[in-house]
């Protein structure tokens, strides 16, 4: 295989030095020549000719076997950011050409790259009951009104199709999962977290209504990484069910239940309806004149990544009333 990028103007890094904390470009080996060759033309004085198609990141932080990424599979329509992990085994070069104001480029293996956009990511919602340990101790929760939660929430469920509803315990699990897709693909763009947001006053209504108790719920979204388009596996008799969800949104959920907890109980911040990992907020489709950053906010620790995380604390009336409902522009295929 012919050397690459031995120009003076292409400034390469190694894996361990990659540019931190800026905009870069992730792309598929497969174009590499052909951006090489385009840039070569161009230093010897001719015009520059797009090649290839590119993926907005930014890289957050590199360890000896990979990268910490923040992905941006939307920024046209919606601020859409995703945590997502580079293995070493998937990088091929890091190239910059700064005395021509690009991007640094990061060349990634072709199968990382298209799994990256084809593969299922889910939005979660952890709904839990306020009080049930108390309504336990005291006989409030009778067999009669859990059967005739489950049927409440039965009715909601019917009317959601893409959403998935799981009780166990005294939680109820709501997951969606969505999309990003690919230039050459028929897998289209269809992350909408708004869905989550919506269903949270219905189910609110059926546990005050049913059971006389309130409910919180956290929210996040991101990597999944079982590779299943299903939202649930049933096993052929019905009786081993699971959730396909492992990953960072989920172990989000009870991190962010656990400091909100710990907050509250410290006198930190007040009790609130939703807390909703950051990524997941900044992703909601925001009226302009809503300022998101100003809104409540707590630290917590983000399993499985380096970074810190922020949660925000806040009610569905406050997110449904100041969401952009105005026709979303059609998505174009961009290089």
């Amino acid at each position: 295989m012919p050397r690459h990028f031995t120009h003076s103007q292409f400034e390469h890094f190694e894996f361990e030095a990659v540019p931190l904390n800026r905009d870069i470009f992730l792309m598929d080996e497969r174009w590499l020549p052909e951006w090489e060759g385009a840039y070569l033309k161009f230093f010897d004085g001719g015009e520059y000719q797009n090649v290839g198609y590119i993926s907005y990141a930014a890289v957050r932080s590199a360890t000896t076997n990979a990268l910490e990424i923040s992905w941006y599979p939307n920024i046209f329509d919606r601020f859409h950011e995703v945590t997502v992990v580079l293995p070493r085994d998937a990088f091929v070069v890091c190239i910059d050409v700064y005395d021509y104001d690009e991007k640094p480029h990061i060349f990634v293996k072709s199968e990382w790259l298209q799994a990256l956009h084809l593969r299922p990511y889910s939005a979660f919602a952890l709904i839990d009951a306020i009080g049930v340990k108390q309504a336990l101790t005291q006989g409030r929760l009778s067999g009669t009104k859990l059967i005739a939660l489950r049927d409440r929430i039965d009715q909601i469920a019917d009317a959601t199709p893409g959403v998935a509803f799981v009780s166990f315990a005294d939680s109820l699990l709501l997951k969606a999962n969505w999309f990003v897709g690919q230039y050459d693909s028929e897998v289209s763009y269809s992350y909408e977290p708004e869905t989550l947001i919506r269903l949270f006053p219905q189910v609110a209504s059926a546990y005050r209504e049913v059971l006389g108790m309130s409910v919180y719920a956290t929210i996040a979204q991101g990597v999944n990484e079982y590779a299943d388009y299903s939202l649930l596996h049933r096993s052929t008799s019905g009786a081993h069910i699971s959730l396909n969800s492992l990953g960072l949104p989920f172990a989000q959920l009870l991190s962010i239940d656990e400091a909100a907890r710990g907050a509250i109980r410290s006198g930190s911040h007040r009790p609130y309806e939703l807390y909703a990992d950051e990524l997941f907020f900044y992703s909601l489709r925001f009226k302009y004149s809503f300022d998101k950053h100003a809104q409540p906010s707590a630290s917590y620790s983000v399993p499985m990544s380096s970074l810190p995380g922020k949660y925000y604390c806040t009610s569905a009336d406050t997110i449904l009333s100041n969401l952009d409902f105005n026709p979303i522009p059609a998505r174009k295929k961009r290089k």
